[in-house]
């Protein structure tokens, strides 16, 4: 049995071949293009295992070894300490740090989603990509106007534009107004489509109707935390879980003094992200939430009282997945979907 670490970079990578004992076997460069790695990963012997850096675009090489049926584990960039921390970094270090992490059994690993839940992921981050353009967009629309001395207030909805595009102005603001506009009609018209494929994708799964029977979460927010976490039973317990989304206050420990600071932000930043985003809708619809939310905000604002209300439900969509129930003590009771077949 062979052993190899990759040091996977944007262009190439380079690879460490280690026999069972520890001996280096090969070293090696190779280009990161198609067929490059499609010949590498042919000549793998199928017992072998390999160790992955969870750095740049590692989707299409991890499924060329997955396909294959090699042992491919993935590789925790930061608590790879042995890396992160040396002194001399070198691609030729690196790969064989990897490899013999992997043949001592002592490297940290990332979790690799299933195909399903990667491809998930996908859909949820390019509307979250197509969501920050249109905002590029109407922040340049509110530049252009106020060079004219015109101050946006509501939405962009179809009034204001026509509103906005009626207004006199030179030729060469009406002709950026004009663009702009356009593109945005066009995210507007991708983003529409992106959610009746979200939409279609929550509904089908049981997961992510459970979720939706909590106040605040809708379709794209249920699919996106269904996305985040993947299989709940990789977490032991709760608390594991709002390690992963960040959420967990830091702990700094001396001389028998323990302080408690700000959250980790560790884990999943998308996780955590829609938590926190959707929090003020939770305590609009649960009394435990809402108590919670005013408890919090009243000694440490409103900040703090959100981050609460995150990490609270986050508890409780644990425990709904893992239990396979809904949720209960919403202000007003959802209708639970029926089961799609």
């Amino acid at each position: 049995m062979f052993y190899y670490g990759i040091d996977f970079h944007k262009l190439y990578s380079f690879i460490t071949q280690m026999d069972e004992k520890g001996k280096v076997v090969e070293q090696k460069t190779i280009r990161n293009t198609p067929e490059s790695l499609e010949e590498f990963v042919e000549s793998l012997e199928s017992e072998s295992k390999l160790a992955l850096e969870a750095v740049g675009n590692w989707y299409y090489f991890y499924e060329l070894l997955e396909k294959r049926g090699i042992d491919v584990s993935l590789s925790h960039p930061k608590k790879t300490k042995a890396i992160a921390s040396a002194k001399i970094k070198t691609d030729k270090i690196d790969s064989k740090i990897l490899a013999h992490l992997l043949r001592t059994d002592l490297l940290p690993l990332s979790y690799i989603p299933p195909k399903e839940i990667r491809d998930l992921r996908e859909v949820i981050r390019y509307r979250a990509s197509l969501v920050r353009e249109r905002t590029v967009i109407k922040n340049r629309i509110k530049s252009v106007l106020l060079k004219n001395g015109v101050s946006l207030d509501g939405s962009f909805g179809k009034k204001m534009r026509k509103e906005v595009l009626a207004l006199s102005l030179r030729e060469c603001f009406q002709q950026e107004l004009g663009g702009y506009f356009r593109l945005l009609e066009s995210f507007d018209s991708e983003i529409q489509e992106v959610d009746e494929k979200i939409r279609e994708l929550a509904l089908k799964k049981e997961e992510t109707r459970l979720l939706m029977t909590m106040p605040g979460i809708g379709y794209y927010s249920a699919l996106l935390i269904h996305a985040e976490i993947g299989e709940v039973e990789r977490f032991p317990s709760a608390n594991h879980l709002c390690s992963y989304g960040g959420l967990v206050p830091s702990v700094h420990s001396s001389g028998g003094k323990i302080h408690h600071g700000h959250i980790t932000k560790e884990g999943s930043r998308w996780l955590r992200w829609i938590l926190v985003e959707i929090s003020r809708h939770m305590a609009q619809g649960s009394v435990r939430f809402s108590f919670l939310f005013k408890r919090v905000q009243k000694r440490q604002g409103k900040s703090a009282a959100k981050i609460a209300v995150a990490r609270e439900a986050l508890r409780v969509i644990y425990h709904m997945l893992k239990n396979k129930e809904p949720f209960r003590g919403a202000i007003k009771e959802k209708w639970i979907l029926p089961a799609i077949s």
